[in-house]
């Protein structure tokens, strides 16, 4: 994994075309800072999709998941964030829940959600993978660049980073 020093308040600032998703992330996992190129999946209380991404090549790339804010069902659980770490995914951002925190959080991964909730999904395999997502109003494209530290989520059209 590749390790990154900045800070998303430095970035902006020297970077004003970065926009910030404008929510209020939890931090879990022992990386506390990562970046890399979007992959996105979009769904609904179906982590099926978030599945099939994770036992995917991640090759750096950063998994911003709209869950479309819903903290009935969790996307993201360690099994896995696991297999996220095992195919080399920088971080995973949920819009929407996660579980299993106590062992997510042992994980050398990144994870951001909006909350926790001991529910797992129902698979009946829907959503959408590798599409433009709308984000509280920001798009984020794959391929766009994600950059995530306690201080917030950034999102660039290219790489900004020294």
């Amino acid at each position: 994994m590749t390790t990154f020093s900045f800070t998303t308040p430095d970035l902006s600032d020297d970077h004003p075309q970065c926009e910030v998703l404008p929510f209020q992330f939890l931090h879990f996992g022992t990386v506390a800072c990562f970046a890399g190129p979007a992959a996105t999946v979009f769904c609904d209380e179906d982590n099926s999709r978030v599945a099939e991404a994770v036992a995917s090549a991640g090759e750096g790339r950063v998994l911003v998941i709209d869950g479309q804010q819903s903290l009935r069902r969790s996307l993201l659980g360690d099994n896995l964030a696991k297999k996220a770490i095992h195919n080399h995914w920088a971080g995973v951002i949920v819009l929407g829940a996660i579980r299993d925190v106590e062992i997510i959080d042992t994980l050398s991964l990144g994870v951001f959600a909006l909350g926790v909730v001991p529910i797992k999904t129902e698979k009946r395999g829907l959503g959408q993978r590798d599409v433009e997502l709308s984000l509280g109003g920001i798009n984020v494209v794959p391929g766009n660049w994600i950059y995530a530290d306690r201080n917030g989520v950034l999102v660039a059209p290219h790489p900004v980073h020294q």
